[in-house]
């Protein structure tokens, strides 16, 4: 429709007062199209800038540095090798707070209980301080057996695990109950996050992180399509968990433009129903 003509006819029938209101009235109609026409192109351009950010190949992995890496300059020929994963020991490690029952077959007179300090030393009888930080059962003994050969002549030692740290899982991200889990037995990637209280409505199923301590400076991230694994019933990829491990489910493109997306309210059709 052409306004102008419009207006010059009201102009001539009306009078000059009575056709400013319709010419703003007009004005005002069109500026509220304009801004609502808008909306939907702000929300798919913010839409394809977040897909664009998190479109990262799936089932990709990589390692990266942890939080406590030096971050010092250095040469090229002076950059530590990148580690690389080897077959996992599944023996437990003594860490800090652990407790164990130490046997002696022949020399009772030297059994004990034990508790390991915090910077990983045990307190023995008739030795003293001993560093068992990180080591396994076997290992533990071992080292027992060299401690108490110095005053004993091969000694005969059993050590029993007594208070020690449970196997868990950390799931972080959009769950429904991000925490800490212990696990008891094998447990999945997906039987997790189902633990945790599967998927909320702003996850994306499709960029499952699963992190995984290599040393202490370096941790080994793996993304898993957990969307397409259910939608072909095929759970042959879903990887075991291991202890320690941490799964972080990110936010899906539109849950993140979502807060960004003005809602007023109105229809198009109220707005120009408007005088």
């Amino acid at each position: 429709m052409n306004f102008d003509k419009v207006e010059l006819i009201f102009r001539a029938q009306l009078g000059t007062g009575r056709v400013f209101g319709l010419s703003a009235g007009r004005n005002f109609m069109m500026k509220r199209i304009g801004w609502l026409a808008g909306i939907p192109m702000v929300a798919v351009l913010g839409l394809g800038l977040a897909t664009a950010q998190e479109n990262s190949p799936a089932g990709s992995a990589h390692l990266v540095a942890s939080s406590n890496t030096s971050t010092d300059s250095a040469s090229p020929a002076a950059k530590p090798a990148v580690p690389q994963l080897q077959p996992r020991d599944t023996r437990y490690r003594i860490c800090a707070g652990d407790s164990f029952d130490v046997s002696f077959e022949l020399s009772p007179e030297f059994n004990q209980t034990v508790i390991v300090q915090p910077d990983g030393f045990v307190t023995l009888k008739s030795v003293g301080d001993v560093n068992v930080q990180d080591q396994s059962v076997p290992q533990l003994t071992q080292t027992l057996r060299e401690a108490y050969g110095k005053i004993l002549n091969d000694p005969l030692i059993v050590v029993v695990l007594k208070d020690f740290q449970k196997p868990f899982f950390i799931a972080d991200g959009q769950i429904g109950h991000p925490g800490r889990y212990e696990m008891r037995g094998n447990v999945t990637l997906a039987e997790a996050i189902a633990v945790a209280g599967g998927f909320t409505e702003a996850a994306k199923h499709s960029q499952v992180r699963l992190y995984r301590r290599v040393d202490d400076q370096w941790m080994f991230a793996k993304v898993f399509n957990l969307k397409e694994m259910e939608k072909k019933g095929d759970l042959h990829e879903d990887p075991l968990l291991h202890s320690g491990d941490m799964l972080f489910v990110p936010k899906n493109a539109f849950s993140k433009i979502k807060p960004f997306i003005p809602y007023t309210g109105l229809s198009a059709g109220a707005v120009m129903a408007q005088p």
